[in-house]
């Protein structure tokens, strides 16, 4: 079976400014990120060898959570400037290597990849993110390839894969945020009910709706926290849950690896200076590895990690 690779730009982006010193060009261009996202780019071209490749991004405008919940992600400070400067620059990247972007307005990245990736039945489906809640998209046609520390290490996580990770089954994670909450996307959850509560639920009760079905059978002091916190449970679920039918349309030809213009995109790495990974791309994209176009120097950040 081909495959699909579907990369969260917004996760990946704030990993690999995160990660990276502030490297600026000679002009003084910040582009931490943009190497990051480069070079990850790269080693996803590389390792995973997919046939098809699109990038979803978030955009500014408030999404159908925060127009539910004016709570929701309240905490969270606004993006870095010298990180949101550098989001048309990745862009750039992306487009000049022919790959398709998907964004739209009202919704998530995360939303986005799960309705590319429900539309994707004629290939298998791997994630490129940092971000657990899209773990709930795993199922035999879908895995995510994560990093499991910082960026230093990257794997692909199947079914069983975030079972040892989370505790639970990816169907059940929407369940879990349920019952914990999310204090990193600020809803609540149950008040009382930690991480091990909710995994002993979910082990007999399987979802949050046969949680509450069998109140009864749960210790009163739990109960009882359920039944107070019921509304809040049903909120968490819904802003857990990541949508797949938003209106976006999958066009597997539109995201097809073709040959793209090597001279462009080595000219843009070149007036980035990101010299190090000229010799990282392939004269044929469907060729990784082979006819490596030869450069006179290498700038190579000290500290650059191997997810990258």
């Amino acid at each position: 079976m081909k495959r699909l690779v579907l990369i969260d730009g917004n996760a990946i982006l704030h990993r690999a400014f995160h990660a990276l010193p502030p490297l600026t060009t000679s002009s003084g261009e910040l582009v931490n990120a943009v190497f990051g996202f480069t070079s990850m780019l790269l080693r996803v071209f590389e390792e995973l060898k997919p046939e098809y490749v699109a990038v979803c991004f978030d955009r500014k405008a408030p999404t159908f959570r925060k127009l539910k919940y004016k709570e929701y992600q309240a905490q969270r400070p606004a993006m870095d400037t010298d990180l949101s400067g550098q989001i048309e620059r990745v862009k750039q990247v992306v487009t000049t290597m022919n790959i398709p972007i998907f964004e739209l307005d009202g919704f998530e990245a995360d939303d986005i990849i799960g309705t590319l990736s429900k539309q994707a039945t004629e290939t298998e489906t791997i994630i490129v993110t940092g971000d657990k809640d899209i773990m709930q998209l795993v199922d035999e046609k879908t895995k995510v390839f994560a990093p499991v520390k910082g960026l230093s290490d990257a794997r692909i996580f199947d079914e069983v894969g975030v079972f040892e990770k989370l505790g639970v089954m990816p169907s059940q994670i929407v369940d879990y945020k349920g019952l914990v909450g999310d204090p990193s996307d600020n809803y609540p959850g149950v008040a009382g009910i930690g991480p091990k509560t909710a995994t002993d639920l979910l082990s007999k009760y399987k979802t949050l709706k046969g949680v509450y079905e069998n109140l009864e059978e749960i210790s009163k002091s739990t109960a009882e926290k359920l039944k107070k916190d019921q509304e809040n449970a049903n909120l968490s679920y819904f802003l857990a849950t990541i949508v797949r039918d938003a209106p976006v349309q999958l066009e597997l030809s539109k995201c097809k690896l073709t040959d793209y213009d090597f001279e462009k995109v080595a000219e843009l790495l070149d007036s980035l200076e990101f010299r190090s990974l000229i010799p990282r791309l392939p004269k044929d994209v469907h060729d990784f590895g082979k006819g490596k176009a030869e450069v006179k120097k290498e700038e190579k950040p000290d500290n650059q990690l191997s997810f990258l």
